[in-house]
């Protein structure tokens, strides 16, 4: 089991204080988002060069880490197209570093699905659809000439809010470098909770090829986490006590992508190495 971290879940450190850190708690890999988790270098656009890229990777080698993706986490459907160019420009200049950063792939989320309910209200999902294809059509593209993954996360209320979507994507822009970041958690709302098994079960039948890294989490929906009712906002939980199906996920998991890049998500520093803990023991009774 390759199990990882969001870098930044300790803060934005000193690269070297950090790797030591994640390797004290016991991960082997990150999920790096340089501007939320590196505090003592200038990683802000224009200022990335292999020679740094290289320098954090070795940082973060010395301890027994690697950086398993870069986090670049753009709204690729921003209303303004000034913004979303430089979104865009951001993002191109981590798909050519990665490979200099020990990595091979570059994660994003795809905006809020309402993002043009008020300029273009008859439809806007449509419209925002657009626009994401031809966000995604460049920057996968630039993916190619550097050979690294444009790692995709859907999520319930964004514009690529489902495992439909994704896959009417990869028919719209048929790329390659495309790939899915699975987040079981994120794509469930109150609505989908109940019918989970059905969409876990569909992501590795239909998906599993494109898979190319995991979230873990776990999930409840308003105080107490009890199912009643729809609209309440999904709360990102540790590990364990939560209405996911976790037992059905990493047996899955287990079956269809053996090694993949598990990324530990939505605990605090202190709850990290406790909630490893216990993802570590339900994936082996898987």
């Amino acid at each position: 089991m390759k199990l990882g971290i969001l870098a930044h879940t300790y803060g934005k450190l000193p690269a070297a204080e950090l790797a030591r850190k994640v390797a004290e708690e016991g991960f082997t890999s990150v999920q790096l988002a340089l501007l939320k988790a590196i505090g003592d270098i200038d990683c802000s656009p224009g200022r990335l060069s292999p020679g740094l890229a290289n320098h954090i990777a070795e940082t973060f080698d010395r301890e027994g880490v690697r950086i398993a993706v870069l986090g670049c986490y753009i709204d690729p459907v921003h209303p303004d197209p000034d913004v979303r160019r430089s979104e865009i420009v951001r993002f191109k200049e981590h798909l050519r570093l990665a490979r200099d950063f020990g990595c091979g792939m570059v994660a994003t989320e795809t905006g809020a699905i309402r993002t043009y309910a008020e300029s273009y209200p008859s439809n806007f999902e449509e419209h925002g659809w657009g626009v994401l294809r031809e966000t995604v059509s460049e920057l996968a593209e630039e993916a190619e000439k550097w050979g690294v993954k444009l790692a995709m996360e859907p999520v319930a209320g964004h514009t690529l809010h489902s495992l439909g979507h994704f896959r009417r994507l990869l028919e719209e822009v048929p790329s390659s470098t495309i790939g899915l970041l699975f987040d079981a958690c994120n794509l469930l709302n109150e609505e989908r909770l109940p019918k989970q098994d059905e969409l876990i079960r569909e992501a590795f039948d239909t998906l599993a090829d494109r898979m190319v890294l995991i979230h873990a989490k776990d999930l409840d929906f308003g105080e107490g986490g009890h199912f009643a009712g729809s609209g309440r906002p999904r709360l990102d939980r540790p590990i364990g006590g939560g209405l996911l199906n976790k037992e059905l996920l990493y047996r899955l998991l287990k079956a269809y992508k053996p090694h993949i890049d598990i990324s530990l998500e939505g605990v605090t520093a202190s709850e990290a190495k406790p909630a490893a803990d216990t993802l570590r023991r339900l994936y082996a009774e898987a």
